[in-house]
C-alpha cells in the first residue's frame, strides 16, 4: 500500500575490518588526484595532515584522509526514532522524513557519520537521499572532509597531571537554540555528557569532561554544538608556557 512505511535497517560501523583496509589501500592506489594538495599527499610530499589543517587548507578528496589518517574508524550516530510496539520507539542511525504526493508518500532519509582515530582527529557528516545507503556514503565523505584536530590537555585543578585525557581549558559550541559548556575533569571522571556526544568526544581521544547544556537541547542541535566546541577548542591559541604546563597535545 501506498501509506506503507518502508523497513530501515540498522547499518553501524564500528570498527575497520581487514577487508575494509585493503580496500581503502587499492582505492589509493587508484586514486587520480585532481587537487593540489591531492597531488602532494599521492607523491608523498605532504605526509603529515596537521601540515594540510595548520596552514587552513581545505580538504576536497576523501582519499587525502584515508593516506595520512590509515586507522579512522567510523560510525552513525543515533539520530532518528523509529516507531515500536505500543507506542514505543526505538533509537535509530536515520532520521526519516516523508513527503506527500498524489503519487503517495515519498520519503528521505538522513544520517550523521562519525569518523575519528580517538588520538586528536575527528569529523562528523551529513548525508541525506531517497535511500539509505547513498545518504550513509554521503555521510561518511562529509564527515572525512570536515576533520579536525582537537587540543587535549589536563586543565583540572583537581588533577594537574600534565597528561592529555581532557580538555585544556573551559570552551563553548552553540548551534541554533542549543549551547554546551564543555570543562575539564580530573583522571576517572569519564564523559558526564550526552551519550551520542560522548561517541564525538571518545573519537576525538577525550576521556574526561564535565558539560553543561544551556537553552533547548534537541538532538541535531546538541551534536553540531557539541562538535562546535571541539572545532572552537582548536582555533584558540594558547602560548608556549601555558600549553607546556596544561600537558596540551
Amino acid at each position: 500500500m501506498a501509506n506503507e512505511e518502508p523497513e530501515i535497517k540498522e547499518i553501524v560501523v564500528r570498527e575497520v575490518p581487514l577487508g575494509i583496509q585493503r580496500f581503502r589501500e587499492s582505492n589509493l592506489d587508484a586514486w587520480n588526484p585532481r587537487t593540489e594538495v591531492g597531488r602532494k599527499v599521492k607523491n608523498n610530499e605532504i605526509t603529515n595532515i596537521d601540515d594540510i589543517l595548520n596552514s587552513g587548507q581545505r580538504i576536497f578528496e576523501t582519499e587525502i584522509v584515508d593516506k595520512l589518517i590509515p586507522n579512522l574508524q567510523i560510525e552513525l550516530l543515533l539520530i532518528g526514532q523509529s516507531k515500536g510496539k505500543f507506542g514505543g520507539g526505538k533509537r535509530s542511525i536515520w532520521r526519516q522524513t516523508q513527503k506527500k504526493t498524489s503519487e503517495g508518500n515519498k520519503p528521505k532519509f538522513t544520517t550523521l557519520a562519525l569518523v575519528g582515530n580517538k588520538d586528536g582527529y575527528v569529523g562528523i557528516g551529513f548525508g541525506k537521499s531517497k535511500e539509505t545507503m547513498p545518504a550513509k556514503e554521503k555521510a561518511i565523505r562529509n564527515a572525512k572532509l570536515n576533520i579536525i584536530k582537537v587540543k587535549r590537555g589536563c586543565g583540572s585543578w583537581e588533577c594537574g597531571c600534565g597528561k592529555n585525557h581532557s580538555i585544556p581549558f573551559k570552551i563553548q559550541g552553540k548551534s541554533s537554540s542549543v549551547l554546551i559548556k564543555l570543562m575539564p575533569a580530573p583522571k576517572g571522571t569519564g564523559l558526564t555528557v550526552e551519550k551520542e556526544c560522548q561517541k564525538i568526544l571518545s573519537s576525538a581521544g577525550i576521556k574526561d569532561v564535565y558539560s553543561k547544556t544551556s537553552k533547548s537541547t534537541t538532538k541535531m542541535g546538541l551534536l553540531k554544538a557539541c562538535f562546535g566546541a571541539l572545532q572552537n577548542l582548536s582555533n584558540v591559541k594558547v602560548k608556549q608556557e601555558h600549553a607546556i604546563r596544561l600537558g596540551i597535545k
